[in-house]
């Protein structure tokens, strides 16, 4: 966690002096920001033991809707280990009383606590919201449907709770429904029960199968990736990290593990690269020092990686034991003296600097105690996932408050593109939360309304898809809100509407190939050439 202290001074020296004046006004831009949940599993009404499992599977949804939604939820992981360390059982259902006390004693803002019962053929899921600040707890929140059904009833439940939490969210609700939607409930359970079982032979079966029902479960793949890691199947590890997708929540905890995996069979160059590329999205330590170890496995210099994990977090003996490695190495020996010395104020016990330091003074003493005078620099071999968070958060408020800084329009071009960055990854709810941002900033942006349009268009809300094209056209003409109405009209069977929208969107952009193919399509459906 150290290191979060060096990346927070970065973050400041980089922040301009304006910025921090107006660092009050960045509300519209960060709603739910800073706001710490605990979601608590949920409590099984249904008397069924096949489905305790769903007691897992709530906080597992709700969290990661909450995180799309601005929050800060904890994580599984985290609950885990606060409850164990307060001495409390995993299954702790707690009154309103004992609910304030563990939020308090854990610096929520908030505990989520619920249950789900049958009902019919169905299943209802209800939840409360305690306000920890205000000691308010809200009224019930229900969400119910058929089983199959059941990750729907949850994404339901969150887009319910966070309208709680957040009175003016304005995310749409089929936005969180379609978060969901390409999630197999089969694989789901297996995942849930792969993360949950005690027994580790249990987990990996879940797990495995889990990647089997639904290739591309980005969570299931990582949580196999920390069993064969765990179990120290490397080669397996990094390929199970590997399928954890570069867009997802999880990549930078997935590269982080998989370029540990590479280094422990050898592979250093794709394992620089995979450390290099969690460096690009948040520089710690860590990363920078393993970044540095996979070069130097390469027999390359990685000094200067060194030289960063070290400023970076300069507490941390073991980064200048490494930058004394490297420096010594590569001929810089009163460099590599000092770092070393600074190893060993940090670490006076460090034997294996001792002998180093040993070795480096004198030659004949070093051989004494069988010191190695060529040491390989140290591998960090634990991910902090709190500490990344902190990071990924710092970064998020130093973003916030760049944008507090600037006028609203400006402001609104630039959420509108992060937006756009988000929904070319597919991460629909997070696009439209920052489209609705730019909006609220600009309502005269035709590109925000565009964004919401394509969104709503993927959500399958083609009334609100068309009302949010419309009013870009209103405002200047635009290819992609044609588009939009183009495929709009084309799924409805319109075809002169088709026609034309297409007919305006060459116009624009003859060369579109999106546009092309749409008037190929309406060609085929109406046999005439357009």
């Amino acid at each position: 966690m150290r290191a979060i202290a060096g990346f927070a001074l970065l973050l400041t020296l980089l922040t301009p002096p304006e910025a921090h004046a107006q660092a009050n006004t960045t509300s519209s831009t960060s709603a739910g920001k800073n706001r710490i949940l605990l979601v608590l599993p949920f409590d099984n009404e249904t008397r069924e033991p096949s489905l305790e499992w769903i007691r897992e599977a709530a906080p597992e949804i709700l969290n990661v809707r909450f995180a799309s939604a601005g929050f800060a939820p904890m994580s599984r992981a985290d609950r885990v280990y606060a409850l164990d360390h307060l001495g409390l059982p995993q299954q702790f259902q707690p009154s309103r009383a004992s609910a304030i006390k563990l939020a308090q004693t854990l610096d929520v803002d908030s505990i989520i606590v619920g249950a789900y019962r049958l009902e019919g053929t169905g299943i209802v899921a209800e939840a409360r919201v305690l306000d920890v600040l205000h000691l308010h707890m809200s009224d019930p929140v229900m969400a119910r449907g058929e089983m199959r059904d059941l990750i729907a009833i949850f994404d339901s439940l969150a887009w319910r709770l966070t309208r709680v939490m957040d009175p003016g969210f304005s995310v749409a609700q089929e936005t969180f429904l379609a978060a969901g939607a390409n999630l197999r409930l089969d694989a789901f359970e297996q995942y849930i029960r792969g993360i949950s079982e005690p027994d580790q032979q249990e987990r990996e079966r879940h797990l495995k199968k889990a990647v089997e029902l639904s290739p591309n479960f980005g969570a299931a793949w990582l949580a196999l990736g920390r069993e064969d890691f765990n179990g120290q199947q490397y080669e397996e590890a990094a390929a199970a990290f590997a399928n954890v997708s570069a867009n997802g929540p999880d990549s930078l905890e997935a590269g982080f593990y998989r370029g540990l995996s590479l280094l422990y069979f050898g592979a250093y160059q794709q394992a620089q690269e995979s450390f290099a590329n969690v460096a690009r999205e948040l520089p710690l330590a860590e990363v920078l020092n393993n970044e540095g170890v996979a070069v130097s496995r390469e027999g390359k210099d990685g000094t200067s990686l060194f030289v960063q994990a070290a400023a970076a977090d300069p507490d941390a003996a073991d980064y200048h034991f490494n930058l004394a490695v490297s420096l010594k190495r590569h001929g810089s020996s009163a460099n590599a003296m000092n770092e070393l010395s600074e190893c060993l104020k940090l670490r006076p016990n460090d034997t294996e600097a001792q002998q180093l330091l040993a070795a480096w003074k004198g030659p004949e003493i070093a051989g004494a105690e069988g010191a190695a005078a060529d040491p390989l620099e140290r591998i960090i071999r634990t991910f902090d996932a709190g500490a990344f968070r902190q990071a990924a958060q710092m970064m998020d408020e130093m973003q916030a408050t760049r944008l507090a800084a600037l006028a609203p329009h400006q402001r609104a071009v630039k959420l509108a593109a992060q937006a756009k960055d988000y929904f070319n990854r597919g991460l629909l709810l997070e696009a439209e939360r920052l489209y609705q941002l730019a909006v609220a900033d600009d309502a005269s942006l035709a590109d925000a309304h565009v964004g919401l349009a394509e969104v709503r268009e993927r959500t399958g809300d083609a009334v609100s898809a068309r009302k949010e094209a419309d009013a870009a056209l209103q405002i200047k003409p635009s290819l992609d809100a044609y588009l939009v109405l183009g495929r709009l009209d084309l799924a409805a069977n319109h075809m002169d509407d088709a026609s034309r929208n297409i007919a305006d969107a060459l116009k624009l952009d003859p060369r579109s190939r999106t546009a092309q193919e749409l008037n190929r399509q309406i060609e085929a459906r109406t046999g005439k050439r357009q």
